[in-house]
């Protein structure tokens, strides 16, 4: 199964940004299955026409999120990234919540807050 990703050079949004928007996507979304062995940074970079270090970065920010997992000299393969995603919106949930109550907001004017941020990160439609 061939990665299929398109950089715009002309886009405002950073190349290695665009790499780990559409992996991370393809990753979530069963494109790439849990398990799938991606292309070395050498050989992504070359495929691309990029930088070697633009696509390490891509990676990097993608093992950080626990999208996908280095595995030393077997390569790197996308890790079961809707668990991972999941544990650590459930800690950041959990950090919201103790540091609301220590500003002493109550449940509705915390839960309020999160709503607002919910609209604006995601549209006032989703």
């Amino acid at each position: 199964m061939p990665l299929r990703i398109a950089v715009d050079p002309d886009a405002p949004t950073a190349p290695y940004e665009q790499l780990r928007a559409q992996i991370a996507e393809q990753a979530r979304g069963g494109v790439l299955p849990v398990g799938h062995r991606l292309p070395t940074v050498r050989a992504l970079a070359g495929e691309l026409g990029l930088a070697a270090n633009t696509v390490a970065k891509a990676y990097r920010a993608l093992e950080a999120d626990g999208v996908i997992e280095t595995r030393g000299r077997h390569g790197t393969f996308v890790a079961a990234a809707g668990d991972a995603a999941a544990r650590e919106a459930a800690a950041a949930a959990a950090e919201y919540v103790r540091r609301a109550r220590r500003l002493g907001l109550d449940r509705a004017a915390a839960l309020a807050a999160v709503e607002d941020a919910l609209r604006a990160g995601y549209g006032s439609g989703s």
